[in-house]
């Protein structure tokens, strides 16, 4: 094994390789890393009855990437490989909405653009809505994408594989609109991994070589601008591969899903007196609006709440569904989180981490 780390132009070229030549389909991974545990929504399990066999077989992602009002919506997807999600979000924004697949891998790109029209028929659109972008995700800048250009960003265990994160963090940031959100699943593991996994193409390749501890993620997001990261869901990964697990040294990896806010929130949950009301309006949550593993909003009921979830839901695309009362003028100091109020999804503190706001901890 190589003593020295990989240059990033030769980590881009190992996971081309691997997943442009060594995996044909999923059935070719040597991991259950890059599968995913969290199940979709029915809307989702509809959609997916709908996208082409050959591209189900394709995916190689560790969660479900699908965040709500996204009718109309431009929705960039980072690390899109065969595209199937892409497909799934084409029938998500509608003929009205656009989806844009980034990957580095030719292969990837030419599989899933051969794709384009069987799904357009599907989805009975008279135009495709999706396109596919050959480039890295460190070097979005690169790409024939304009600044706050985009509504959302998506990625499916794919940010993992980068060396530069904080590249493709900053990248994102340029291209959301003032309010836009990133929504997406990944990798994270609950401490620092050896630096030497990083020299191993096909540990690399599993999605584990380069996983962040999240603690360390979370500073890159912050120092990115994201100040407040919330967890939506989460699931311990069993490997599945006895010699690759040896090697991780008592290490535990979770698949892990994240939003994140283009928008000026504070690095604490600060408490401004406000409350919000969910208005029930989403047709696929009627009943109960979940924002993330701490802030679930039953409709009609009044939710004291600090000011970051306020601006999180009145200052996105979101606002359509809330009413938030208070103007925020007077701080009455830090906002006590309390228990997460999401039974089924477990809290941060069981993966031994905890984000840097407090709510959802």
């Amino acid at each position: 094994m190589n003593n020295q780390a990989p240059s990033l132009e030769r980590r881009i070229e190992e996971v081309q390789h691997y997943y442009g030549d060594t995996l044909t389909d999923k059935q070719d991974l040597a991991t259950n890393v890059c599968t995913a545990d969290e199940p979709p929504s029915d809307a989702i399990k509809a959609i997916l009855t709908q996208i082409h066999d050959d591209v189900q077989m394709r995916f190689y992602g560790c969660g479900a990437p699908f965040p709500p009002l996204l009718e109309g919506a431009t929705v960039l997807d980072l690390g899109c490989g065969g595209g199937r999600d892409c497909f799934v979000l084409s029938s998500l924004v509608g003929e009205r909405g656009k989806v844009i697949g980034v990957d580095a891998t030719a292969e990837q790109i030419a599989f899933a653009q051969s794709y384009v029209e069987h799904h357009r028929k599907v989805f009975g659109h008279t135009e495709s809505n999706v396109r596919f972008l050959q480039g890295n995700i460190e070097a979005l800048d690169q790409l024939d994408l304009l600044p706050e250009s985009i509504d959302v960003i998506v990625s499916n265990c794919v940010i993992n594989l980068s060396m530069t994160k904080a590249d493709v963090l900053a990248g994102m940031a340029k291209l959301l609109k003032p309010g836009g959100e990133i929504y997406f699943a990944d990798i994270f593991s609950d401490r620092r991994l050896a630096p030497g996994l990083k020299d191993d193409p096909l540990i690399v390749g599993e999605c584990i070589g380069d996983a962040l501890y999240f603690e360390d993620f979370v500073r890159l997001a912050q120092a990115a601008g994201f100040l407040d990261v919330r967890v939506t869901a989460k699931s311990l990964k069993t490997i599945a591969n006895p010699a690759i697990e040896a090697k991780l040294g008592g290490a535990k990896l979770y698949s892990i899903t994240l939003r994140l806010f283009k928008m000026d929130l504070e690095d604490r949950c600060e408490d401004y007196g406000q409350v919000a009301i969910y208005k029930g309006n989403l047709p696929e949550a009627p009943d109960r609006f979940v924002l993330d593993n701490g802030h679930a909003f039953d409709t009609g009921r009044a939710v004291p709440v600090c000011r970051n979830t306020a601006d999180m839901i009145s200052k996105s695309r979101y606002r359509i569904l809330f009413d938030v009362i208070g103007d925020g003028r007077r701080h009455y100091g830090l906002f006590q989180c309390g228990t997460p109020q999401i039974e089924s999804v477990p809290t941060l503190a069981d993966v031994g981490v905890c984000g840097p706001a407090g709510c959802g901890c």
